[in-house]
């Protein structure tokens, strides 16, 4: 489809009186009627300032309500969002902000110090967001001086960027991907599928909203369907825990790191979750011990993979095959193409191994202003190249076996680290484990594992190498096991294994690389 609808403004038209959002920490709540007219308004000022289509408006907050409101007025305008990440220090965000172009920066009161320590000496203007329970923020000010006409004319393009997110960037500066409404629509469709969401659907955004999980999984798909979403400012385990007990939550999406919070609460064992109909997983693998803690509470955890690049909906494994596919991400949804390709012999028919490749209108169309990045991501034919190794059984179901550029080479041999680190996690001792290939002067590369032990267990390192020979071939036994209290990770609560490696080779620890 050329044009879709404008989402706040349909959402409005459609249940106007019904609940979109509420702020967890201030309890106000926000109807689909006032998020649009709050979009409108907001849009509207950001016009009378001069930006107009094309031209890009950063924001560097904690999860509030009015993120969406910007995020439907940039819809509405033409404007590109550009959200920044929180986490990071002013000089990693000030070369992100300057390529990104931004005219204005929006921000709430946690970020106001970095705020203004980035945008000074450059022109940028400051804008508040978030607001406050009896509608005395900053922004609400604004807003009240700002035209309530509506704008737009309710079409917007499918393909025309609406935000940019940029990747985690372990080389250089973090490209920035485009994120159109098209490829919205398309991964509320793969993910409304595969979890079965419906109008009345409840949610918990927490996830951040500088990465698409945060917007996209589930609150966006939510909100399209006419559901509503309580937003807390970042994860709180018991919080989240407490809605879920009270049955506000119905539809649940975090990364392995959440789940594994959520159990090692004292709380778990008197939370019902009853009322939760879907509880899905990305960003890596659910260990198994994990998964069977969870299925003892009458609860199924779903396993499933996409990229910022893929909106990013495009495996979530079904609850009727999960306990019988364990480690499984499920078959590709409805309206994304997948296919195995394997260098050496082109592409993979029937059960086989290889890259994951994509293609479908949930894929975005590239990266902002950088064509040489955009056409190395795709194929000759069109296809996204995820650069995960996938394997598929004979049923169609797929499993992840790793990052292709994590693969090592000890003796000749492949090594992939994600299938040592899921035997790692099965020793009882063992929360959690990542291996990296490290420099051997007699097999070119041998593992070097980092391990997180469980709470009030000891772990004996020297016992590691036996348990393991146990299930893994010797060249796949890593060379050396480190006991972290913790571990570096992204966003969206992936180990960042750079950093983990640089952390190795400086003889530093991954603790003390944190970020």
């Amino acid at each position: 489809m050329e044009f879709l609808t404008d989402m706040a403004a349909k959402r409005a038209e459609l249940t106007p009186e019904a609940v979109a959002f509420t702020d967890h920490d201030t309890g106000r709540s926000f109807t689909f009627c006032e998020v649009n007219s709050r979009a409108s308004r907001l849009g509207n000022l950001l016009l009378d300032r001069g930006l107009g289509k094309g031209d890009r408006a950063a924001v560097l907050c904690l999860n509030h309500p009015d993120f969406f409101v910007l995020l439907f007025a940039a819809q509405k305008t033409g404007i590109q969002l550009v959200p920044l990440n929180w986490r990071q220090p002013v000089a990693e965000l000030a070369p992100i902000l300057e390529a990104s172009g931004a005219r204005v920066l929006f921000h709430d009161g946690d970020c106001a110090e970095t705020a203004g320590d980035l945008v000074s000496d450059t022109g940028i203007r400051l804008l508040p967001l978030g607001a406050t329970r009896d509608a005395g923020s900053a922004l609400d000010a604004l807003l009240r001086n700002a035209s309530p006409a509506a704008i737009g004319c309710g079409r917007i393009r499918a393909d025309a960027p609406w935000y940019l997110l940029f990747t985690s960037g372990t080389t250089g500066l973090p490209k920035a991907v485009i994120q159109t409404a098209g490829m919205a629509y398309a991964n509320m469709i793969n993910y409304s599928q595969a979890t079965g969401l419906t109008v009345g659907e409840k949610g918990v955004n927490f996830l951040p909203l500088f990465h698409t999980a945060g917007i996209n999984l589930p609150t966006l798909p939510i909100f399209l369907n006419g559901g509503s979403s309580t937003v807390l400012r970042k994860f709180d385990a018991d919080r989240i825990l407490d809605l879920i007990d009270a049955g506000e939550v119905t539809n649940f999406f975090g990364v392995p790191a959440i789940y594994q919070a959520l159990a090692l609460s004292p709380r778990i064992g008197k939370t019902d979750f009853s009322g939760v109909r879907s509880l899905g997983c990305g960003g890596a693998p659910v260990p198994r011990h994990l998964l069977n803690d969870f299925r003892k509470r009458g609860v199924t955890i779903c396993n499933g993979m996409g990229m910022t690049e893929t909106g990013p909906t495009v495996f979530l494994m079904d609850k009727a095959h999960a306990a019988e596919k364990i480690g499984s991400v499920g078959k590709p949804q409805i309206l994304t193409d997948v296919r195995l390709a394997d260098g050496d012999s082109g592409i993979v028919e029937g059960p086989g191994e290889g890259e994951v490749q994509f293609r479908g209108p949930n894929v975005t169309p590239g990266y902002m202003d950088n064509p040489e990045a955009t056409a190395a991501a795709f194929t000759v034919d069109g296809w996204l190249k995820s650069g995960d190794v996938a394997r598929r059984d004979e049923d169609g179901y797929y499993y992840i076996v790793d990052r292709i550029k994590d693969m090592y080479i000890s003796g000749g041999e492949n090594v992939y680290p994600a299938e040592v680190e899921k035997v790692l996690v099965g020793h009882p001792a063992v929360l959690e484990a990542v291996v990296i290939g490290v420099p051997d002067e007699k097999w070119g590369e041998v593992g070097a594992a980092f391990l997180i032990v469980r709470p009030g267990e000891e772990l004996d390192t020297d016992s590691l190498s036996g348990w393991c020979r146990q299930q893994l071939a010797p060249y796949k036994i890593p060379k050396s096991f480190s006991v972290v209290a913790d571990l570096p990770r992204t966003a969206a609560g992936k180990v960042r294994k750079n950093v983990v490696k640089d952390a190795f080779l400086t003889e530093t620890t991954p603790e003390d690389a944190r970020v």
